[in-house]
């Protein structure tokens, strides 16, 4: 697979487009107005803790307090046999109100919910992960071969100082990194962590002790393992600091970093630029002439597969078949484009034979097994339906780029004119039983008071006759469609 990055940098925003084979398969944003959060350190203070939830809320400084819960303060000692030794401390024994603790940030504050914390730090550079409150080596499952799990687990145990204390993760680059090249990974995250111990002791609680690397450096550490044919960014200044970044800690990945000086704008390159509004669309077209159709809410994220216009095949049960294989490679696309996370139900079109379903079900797999981001999987439900989970870290593209319709307030739909005028209707009796009016004002959209002199004129006629007040009626163009006053004179 050809793989090429492309880095579009202005004042306030930074995109990186990962491409493969000429299509867009990931974005990234980060703006300055809202910096990416996760993998940033803060000195945090414990405001208040929750036995009942074994929780507690966190005070670091972002405008929403963050979440820790118990499980993310200790890891439990496991017994020969995998189990914990013992149960789980109680959050009211691990912390107390006013405590300042230091912690990492797990998840992003999404929609209404706070930034997600944990006490378990993990640090990463180019080949491991320092974990300084865990000891003991774990290998990246993305490295297949036992031989090379073996021999990198081996290197670093060898080269870990023994007093450190600290456990290691090797990260997928690494596979065939030299014992040398671990040893400098490893002596820059001590140095590192030592650094950011010192600093965590003089703040006080609220304050950022670290944050992660900026998008475009950090889209080269953490893809080095992945075969990139071309990194190409549309800024001189960000281009120095990549290649100075590359040639310090990744030589072999310099020669690749170009500095974009096109007069066609680089997202414009592939049709990015057209892509990303078309993931910000509910419907996404199939070449067959199906589609699919996917919803975000803040419970979970559904996705429905129609056939739409595709009759091409030779029966039903066939043309369904190849609508629904078609819709996997969409499917594992859109998620990852649009950064999709948490519960997802994914509701194919119904397939009789069972081996279809099983062959759609291994097709998605397969799709999704070059996702960054970890998922799981469960068998077709009696429904029909593919359950299926993909973590989440960030916010989705949608959630980053859009936000809450103030007209429907993201219900996706209004009320119609007819409704607001019974609305209003009922607004005037109200009123009339409850004070002496001579007249009476209704303020409301030009697409209401159009209904009430039109279709309604004569349900208007009978409530000035039982109310015994005159109703005049006031087109307002700044109204939004349900919104209407009732004015008394």
């Amino acid at each position: 697979m050809n793989t090429e990055i492309l880095i579009n940098v202005t004042p306030r925003e930074v995109r990186a487009a990962i491409v493969e084979n000429g299509i867009l398969g990931e974005l990234m944003i980060e703006r300055t107005s809202r910096l990416g959060l996760t993998g940033n350190l803060y000195k945090g203070r414990v405001c208040r803790v929750l036995p009942g939830m074994q929780a507690a809320f966190v005070e670091i400084g972002l405008e929403r307090t963050a979440f820790l819960h118990a499980s993310n303060i200790v890891k439990p000692v496991a017994a020969a046999n995998g189990e914990p030794k013992d149960p789980p401390a109680r959050i009211e024994k691990l912390l107390h109100d006013g405590e300042e603790v230091l912690v990492q940030i797990l998840k992003e504050p999404l929609g209404s919910k706070g930034a997600r914390l944990t006490m378990n730090i993990t640090i990463p550079s180019r080949f491991l992960v320092l974990l300084p409150e865990s000891e003991g080596v774990g290998v990246s499952s993305r490295i297949v071969e036992e031989e090379e799990r073996q021999r990198l687990k081996a290197s670093v145990e060898q080269i870990s100082p023994a007093e450190s204390g600290c456990g290691y993760i090797v990260r997928t680059a690494a596979e065939g990194a030299s014992i040398d090249a671990l040893r400098a990974d490893m002596i820059f995250l001590h140095k590192l962590w030592g650094q950011i111990r010192q600093k965590a002791g003089s703040s006080s609680g609220g304050d950022r002790i670290h944050e992660d690397l900026p998008l475009a450096i950090r889209m080269i550490r953490d893809l080095a393992s992945t075969r990139i044919e071309r990194i190409r960014v549309d800024s001189e200044m960000t281009f120095t600091r990549m290649k100075e970044f590359a040639d310090k800690f990744i030589p072999e990945l310099a020669p690749v970093i170009e500095h974009y000086t096109g007069r066609q704008p680089i997202l414009d390159l592939y049709g990015i630029e057209d892509e990303i509004q078309k993931a910000l669309g509910h419907k996404v077209e199939l070449k067959s002439g199906g589609h699919v159709v996917i919803d975000q809410t803040e419970a979970m994220n559904t996705i429905d597969v129609n056939t739409g216009a595709y009759v091409g095949y030779r029966n039903q049960e066939e043309t369904i078949f190849r609508t629904n294989l078609e819709a996997t490679v969409v499917i594992a696309r859109q998620l990852r484009l649009r950064n999709i996370g948490g519960i997802i139900i994914i509701d194919f079109i119904d397939m009789d034979q069972e081996g279809h379903r099983n062959q759609v079900l291994e097709a998605l797999e397969s799709e999704l097994a070059g996702d960054h981001a970890r998922n799981q999987i469960t068998r077709v439900s009696p429904l029909g339906l593919i359950e299926m989970t993909r973590k989440r870290t960030r916010e989705s593209l949608e959630h980053l780029m859009c936000e809450t319709c103030p007209t429907c307030t993201g219900r996706g739909y209004i009320k119609a004119a007819e409704t607001v005028c019974y609305e209003i209707f009922r607004e005037i009796l109200r009123q009339s039983r409850q004070f002496k009016v001579d007249e009476m004002v209704a303020l409301a959209h030009p697409d209401v008071i159009e209904m009430l002199l039109d279709e309604e004129a004569a349900s208007l006629a009978e409530l000035e006759e039982f109310t015994g007040r005159p109703i005049r009626l006031q087109a307002e163009a700044l109204y939004l469609r349900e919104q209407f006053d009732i004015v008394l004179m």
